[in-house]
């Protein structure tokens, strides 16, 4: 800083309004810690286990295609129980090549 008062009398006047800043934005920051600190934990929806991916056929559903695991990026299929998801690759139905969810249920 170039721009600094050239008297002593100044620079300490300066010190002492920027230790009060400082003083502020200090408590500032603690009372948004507080606040941050006593926000609850977003709720998440829980995650499928097993997702049963279908044909669209002219916007409606058709035949299943793919089962998926949960948190597959892959899928944006319809919730499925373990024991259809067993069922369904058991029927033939293919697993997906990403998640493998046959591995996954101990059918592969």
């Amino acid at each position: 800083m170039n721009d600094l008062p050239p008297d002593l009398t100044r620079l300490r006047t300066l010190e002492t309004w920027l230790e009060l800043q400082l003083k502020a934005v200090q408590k500032r920051i603690e009372a948004m810690e507080e606040r941050e600190r006593l926000r609850p934990e977003p709720v998440r929806a829980p995650r499928p286990e097993w997702l049963l991916e279908t044909e669209r056929l002219g916007g409606t559903k058709g035949a299943p295609l793919r089962v998926h695991e949960g948190g597959c990026a892959q899928s944006k299929g319809k919730e499925i129980t373990r024991e259809q998801a067993v069922q369904f690759l058991t029927e033939g139905i293919e697993a997906c090549f990403v998640c493998r969810p046959d591995k996954a249920l101990g059918i592969a």
